[in-house]
């Protein structure tokens, strides 16, 4: 899989586009959540993506998000597959790749998330703990987690 990772003035707008299209897609019209995705935020962090190979379209996205936006701590959000992609082992991919580059590129060892509810199992087999009581978040169950990175394990 070629990730690609790009600061918001590094998106093209096709590819904003599509990144765009898809959060609106999965979050608002699956989730049938009305919530403000453009929420001010993707500019001052990092779009991890992948897309598909001859169609080129974005199949799997990660925003990366340096300390003190969403926390004091990196974050990862907005982390996306394709419905088309699901099932096929990407999202294990696209949460390993942004666990890696958020340490890397952010110098940390520590990530936060605030992740929905019915995902906690998936985030916990990637090393997140529970780092709170469930809550409502759009109208969405969530609970925040959060993953210490030994720096045994990011030298690996």
């Amino acid at each position: 899989m070629n990730w690609i990772l790009k600061s918001f003035s590094q998106l093209t707008t096709d590819e904003l586009y599509a990144i765009l299209a898809l959060r609106n897609q999965v979050f608002i019209c699956e989730q049938q959540c009305v919530y403000q995705d453009l929420d001010g935020v993707d500019q001052n962090t990092l779009h991890l993506f992948a897309k598909e190979k001859e169609s080129q379209q974005i199949i799997a996205y990660a925003r990366l998000l340096p300390q003190g936006i969403a926390f004091k701590e990196a974050s990862i959000g907005r982390v996306i597959v394709a419905q088309n992609q699901r099932g096929s082992g990407i999202a294990h991919q696209l949460i390993k790749e942004a666990i890696a580059t958020t340490c890397r590129q952010f110098n940390t060892h520590t990530i936060k998330i605030m992740a929905q509810a019915y995902l906690v199992s998936f985030y916990q087999s990637h090393g997140f703990v529970i780092d709170s009581e469930t809550y409502l978040e759009d109208n969405i169950p969530h609970i925040d987690m959060v993953l210490v990175q030994s720096v045994k394990s990011m030298s690996m």
